[in-house]
């Protein structure tokens, strides 16, 4: 921990003695939830008196927001606590979220780190940082299982001005085989409509346009609540003045009954995009994998979508090489992939999680032939994100913009989610505009303004 600042000083203290406010550098891995939350610590250390910086900067205070789906994620963690020590060696370094809360042990293990805290209490990042006591490591991290109620992080100011994330979940109880996360996060705690209401007001007023709706699986959003469900929350939101366009991060293929989906539909604010939890278009895989749906409930929800919404774009993540996924398994997921024929696709090898019921199953897969499933199933999301980009060509487009990515040159995104660059002489940050679709160059659209 750093001899040269103290860090426990008021913010009136620190700033007369160093001429400068306190600095906080976030690194963000992970998940939609994690990048709300991120954003929520920001703006609770801006309340306390200190200035965000870009983590790549100097800074007294760095903090890892970190992930622990993969090993891999693990591993990023530990490179990004490692650089930010390198750009500042007197830096208090504090790792967060789902990999101190999993591995609480091995984190105090890493010479670099001085705070750990879990999945709970990031709400109290300040005081937990500010008491520290130099060269011992602050460890707070506690039995997550045990939780059974939401920890509000009521955001006032966020970063940006076009879409933000609006964490209305937290928790899953549906232990899949291959997931960690519910021993990170912990049983399912829905957080009050009057609050998120409450939230998104606020964000409309500075002018955010678009809300993505995000949480550990918003499927389970109200298993906990008397009464209330996911569509009440959407609709909350929809009567909100200012707020054009409603998104969720991710859903489950279980949640989009013929009834919701109709519900949704007559909310013309709700985007026609969602990012469907596929995982494998085999039953016998789902099954193993601990999933509650077949592949032909998912055609069901996928048509559904498509009845309901114009041109509605469906992603989704597949996890190929999944512990007893044969030759047989594996066509029935390239089969069922071809014939639904989704927008996009990410393509994930199964890489085993300790802790895991997935992590112990016999028959795991050889690293080649894992990279060769893999393989063939980008090059059929290619297809079929070309085809669903050729489709749009000549038709007009509202498009909310969200920077200038070169001078002049804006870049934004459909309501379907594509993204969609164009010309323009004036700033148009923030405006959605009506845009003519023009060209398809390097994944993106070029459209002409109208």
């Amino acid at each position: 921990m750093s001899v040269n600042i103290d860090i426990a000083l008021s913010s009136e203290e620190f700033e007369s003695r160093f001429g400068r406010k306190k600095t906080v550098g976030m690194f963000t891995l992970g998940c939609k939830v994690n990048q709300y939350e991120t954003n929520a610590m920001e703006d609770i250390f801006e309340k306390n008196g200190y200035e965000i910086v870009d983590p790549e900067e100097f800074a007294d205070i760095y903090v890892i927001n970190s992930c622990t789906v993969t090993h891999i994620s693990d591993r990023k963690s530990r490179q990004f606590l490692r650089r930010a020590k390198r750009t500042n060696p007197d830096s208090i370094i504090a790792v967060t979220g789902c990999y101190s809360q999993v591995a609480p042990d091995e984190v105090a293990k890493i010479e670099e780190v001085d705070v750990i805290v879990g999945t709970k209490d990031k709400s109290k990042i300040v005081q937990i940082i500010e008491g520290c006591t130099p060269g011992e490591k602050t460890v707070k991290v506690e039995n997550v299982m045990k939780l059974k109620t939401f920890e509000e992080m009521h955001i006032e100011h966020m970063r940006g001005k076009t879409r933000a994330f609006i964490k209305i979940q937290d928790g899953c109880n549906r232990f899949c085989s291959y997931c960690i996360i519910p021993y990170a996060r912990g049983g399912v705690r829905s957080r009050s409509i009057d609050n998120i209401v409450s939230e998104v007001r606020e964000l409309a007023r500075t002018g955010f346009k678009e809300i993505v709706l995000t949480g550990i699986n918003m499927a389970c959003y109200g298993d906990d609540l008397d009464g209330d469900r996911i569509i009440d929350v959407i609709r909350a939101v929809h009567e909100i003045d200012g707020i054009e366009r409603i998104r969720m991060s991710s859903v489950e293929p279980d949640m989009m009954s013929r009834e919701f989906v109709s519900q949704m539909a007559s909310l013309h604010k709700v985007c026609p995009h969602f990012h469907l939890s596929i995982q494998s278009g085999c039953d016998d895989t789902l099954k193993r994998m601990n999933r509650r749906y077949t592949a032909s409930e998912v055609m069901e929800a996928a048509n559904a979508l498509r009845e309901h919404f114009k041109d509605v774009a469906l992603t989704t993540d597949i996890i190929v090489g999944f512990p007893g996924e044969t030759d047989e398994e594996f066509e029935k997921t390239h089969e069922f992939l071809r014939e639904i024929e989704l927008f996009q696709m990410h393509i994930f090898k199964f890489s085993p999680r300790k802790g895991t019921p997935a992590a112990k199953m016999k028959e795991q897969i050889n690293p080649q032939i894992k990279s060769s499933r893999s393989e063939k199933l980008i090059a059929l999301s290619q297809v079929n994100t070309d085809r669903f980009m050729e489709n749009l060509m000549g038709r007009e487009a509202d498009v909310l913009f969200e920077k200038e990515i070169m001078p002049g040159i804006y870049e934004g995104h459909t309501s379907n989610y594509v993204k969609v660059v164009s010309r323009s002489s004036e700033n148009i940050e923030g405006i959605i505009k009506k845009v003519k679709l023009n060209e398809i160059k390097e994944g993106k659209i070029e459209g002409i303004l109208i």
